[in-house]
């Protein structure tokens, strides 16, 4: 079954999405970065979606959610490397992606949750 990395950087968990996202893979995401979130203790979540040209409404509720079981875990989780073509998809299909924190980069995705951690 594919799966998607989930990298340690100390308190915090890096997950780079570079596939074509289909249901059942951010589903299996989904489980994967909860319980990664709960056995290493993060205290942060910085989900790269920078590859990602298209999202769908599935995917857009997926990181939303994840975002909010994240907290319910207590750690943040920062969205980085939105395109401006699915910025423009989540405003049309009316996904507020609430609860999560975007950042233009990596490098400030970091520092949003170091400073918030």
């Amino acid at each position: 079954m594919e799966r998607i990395p989930i990298l340690r950087m100390g308190p915090l968990l890096l997950v780079t999405i570079q596939v074509d996202m289909h249901d059942r893979l951010a589903m299996t995401l989904q489980e994967d970065l909860t319980d990664r979130i709960v056995k290493d203790r993060a205290k942060g979540v910085l989900i790269d979606i920078s590859a990602l040209d298209i999202v769908d409404s599935f995917i857009g509720r997926m990181i939303s959610n994840t975002a909010a079981m994240a907290k319910i875990l207590d750690a943040k989780t920062v969205v980085v490397g939105m395109q401006p073509a699915v910025a423009i998809t989540l405003v049309e299909l009316g996904l507020a992606l609430e609860g999560v924190i975007t950042a233009l980069n990596v490098e400030r995705g970091i520092a949003m949750l170091e400073h918030n951690t």
